[in-house]
């Protein structure tokens, strides 16, 4: 038995925190975990950007709903799951992913949770679990499941490489550059189709 994890930004849908730093014109969060690998950093980086402009859900939930699915996205998946079971693994939080999830027909998806003052001010995060895409597939292989994973940033390469197999998917040349024994795709029929003779 297989399953698939996927990342979600830069996967199936466009990186929410560069629209959102395109809709404020905010440009220093345009930075993603495809720029640093250190998740906390990165978060604690992005929530001081936003208390600084007096920013919060309410404005980056405005952004999300006019974000849509890659083109593809949508029919990649669902082509994907009436192959194997699919689950999507990322670093997002509920407070974002609802809207996407049902534009990509409400897949299953871990992901983790802001912490938000009533005033709707973010004020930190919760994680899952440490490691939480790494962990989630070890777990997945514990109750007898073989992985694949695919993703774009340094927070997917341990969930890649701890699987049965792992493909890099429209990712960076400095990532590709550095991991160059992991397959790398740009279009969701090539990835499609890598996918499929793993499962064969």
């Amino acid at each position: 038995m297989t399953i698939i994890t996927l990342d979600l930004e830069g996967v199936l849908v466009p990186e929410i925190w560069i629209a959102f730093s395109q809709a404020t014109g905010i440009p220093e969060l345009r930075r993603t975990t495809r720029d640093e690998p250190d998740y906390d950093k990165l978060m604690r980086y992005r929530l001081g950007i936003l208390k600084e402009h007096n920013l919060g859900l309410r404005e980056i939930r405005e952004t999300i709903a006019g974000i849509d699915p890659m083109p593809g996205a949508k029919d990649f998946l669902d082509a994907l799951r009436e192959k194997t079971q699919a689950v999507i693994l990322s670093d997002t939080f509920t407070q974002f992913a609802s809207p996407l999830m049902k534009k990509l027909g409400w897949p299953t998806i871990f992901c983790n949770t802001l912490l938000v003052s009533p005033a709707g001010e973010i004020t930190g995060y919760r994680l899952r679990t440490q490691k939480t895409k790494l962990t989630t597939v070890r777990a997945f292989q514990s109750i007898g499941y073989e992985t694949v994973a695919v993703g774009d940033s340094f927070n997917d390469l341990e969930m890649i490489r701890a699987g049965k197999r792992g493909f890099l998917f429209r990712t960076t040349d400095a990532i590709r550059k550095a991991n160059p024994d992991l397959p790398a795709f740009e279009e969701y029929g090539e990835l499609l189709s890598a996918i499929e003779d793993v499962l064969d």
